[in-house]
């Protein structure tokens, strides 16, 4: 593997290089003043991502998976019923994170490539008329299949059946990359990590939470210590953590979020659909299909590509690394050995997708299937040049 070649896994994704210097930092007091310079910050950041005016925002040293426990375990209690679909790897492990707490999980099967069924939570959550459901989770993009799911219709869901059930979202492969509107959507729990959309290296959970999850945690009995977040909220209050912080990737996340911001995030937005359009247009010129079902449901983020039957995917990615120094995502549970995975989030711009694409282009031919080398790039380019960010000021 080439260090200077980019990196196209669904994350970590690249790095730029002001953020890797914001986390190189020397060593500070995280008791001192200093430290609430960096913290205080980064955390309205967060919360400025989220399209949010009243979340609570707490960011743990660990990664999305933490996220997904401080979730739970502020707010719920043994036994308690969730309502989850199942339709790719993550929201597979978040369901099973949910039953190893002693949680009742009601799962709605789902096929890999497809998103969540709105009108059957929303059947489901009808029928529920003692309210025993007590949470509704639902992961925003299934990086495992390239899938993004409605948000906005899951709550509509919520709201038709008229039901109190608190609404969590993985955000980890979505949030900073593709549009996430938390009041608006009424989010209660948002989770994300660093290493996506943020640009960072992995070890930070950012969750939201917003009044209605403030609330919940007040009756909440779960076991938690390192995830508790009235311990947080006490140790923010005094400019500090209950423990030891990641106070490099604080002061990266501060930096992150005002890149961000500065970029614009519609225009952050347009950027990842942009890079992700050009990626899927080389799939198509390559005669192959995205795991994703139909183009409502594509990932702005990543995107899993079927491989022909018979052909292990897995083979894909190991000659990629082995030969020509880059990393492409291999497939997970259901479809481990059926996709690749092209990463084209957090820190890309479409010179450094075509890389990718040429160099899948390459690997595929060296593998003996049947594809014409320069067909996806040329898709790719002309995608990319009659959308480029800056083809208005060119042609003015």
């Amino acid at each position: 593997m080439s260090f200077q070649n980019p990196v196209f896994i669904p994350g970590p994704t690249n790095m730029p290089e002001a953020l890797r210097k914001a986390v190189d930092m020397p060593t500070l007091d995280h008791r001192s003043p200093l430290f609430g310079q960096i913290l205080h910050p980064a955390l309205a950041g967060v919360k400025k991502i989220l399209k949010s005016e009243t979340a609570e925002i707490f960011v743990f040293p660990s990664t999305g998976t933490g996220g997904w426990e401080t979730a739970i375990t502020n707010t719920l209690n043994a036994g308690d019923k969730i309502l989850a679909a199942r339709n790719g790897m993550f929201s597979h492990r978040w369901i099973d994170m949910c039953q190893r707490h002693g949680l009742d999980v009601q799962v709605v099967e789902t096929p890999w490539g497809a998103g969540i069924p709105a009108d059957r939570y929303e059947e489901i959550l009808t029928a529920d008329k003692g309210h025993e459901i007590k949470v509704v989770l639902a992961t925003h993009n299934e990086t495992a299949t390239g899938v993004k799911s409605d948000i906005a219709a899951i709550r509509r869901a919520l709201d038709a059946a008229g039901h109190p059930a608190l609404l969590f979202v993985d955000g980890v492969s979505s949030i900073a990359s593709m549009d996430f509107r938390m009041d608006e959507w009424g989010v209660d729990i948002a989770v994300t990590g660093s290493q996506k959309g943020f640009m960072l290296p992995p070890g930070l959970a950012i969750v939201g939470f917003s009044p209605k999850a403030m609330k919940a945690a007040d009756t909440a009995t779960l076991p938690r210590t390192f995830f508790d977040i009235k311990d947080m909220a006490a140790g923010y209050a005094n400019s500090a953590y209950p423990y030891t912080p990641s106070i490099g990737l604080l002061n990266g996340l501060n930096m992150a979020c005002g890149m961000l911001l500065d970029e614009g995030l519609e225009n952050v937005f347009a950027r990842h659909h942009r890079i992700a359009e050009g990626v899927r247009a080389a799939v198509r010129a390559w005669g192959l299909e995205l795991c994703a079902v139909s183009p409502d449901i594509y990932s702005d983020s990543v995107s899993a590509i079927r491989t022909p039957d018979g052909f292990d995917a897995n083979k894909f990615v190991s000659l990629a690394a082995e030969k020509y120094g880059v990393a492409f995502g291999t497939g997970l549970g259901e479809v481990a050995g059926k996709v690749f995975r092209i990463g084209h989030l957090g820190s890309l711009t479409d010179v450094m997708a075509l890389s990718g694409i040429a160099t899948a282009e390459m690997v595929m031919a060296d593998l003996g299937l049947n594809i014409q080398l320069g067909s996806g790039v040329a898709a790719a380019q002309d995608y990319y040049r009659g959308n480029s960010a800056n083809s208005a000021k060119a042609a003015a």
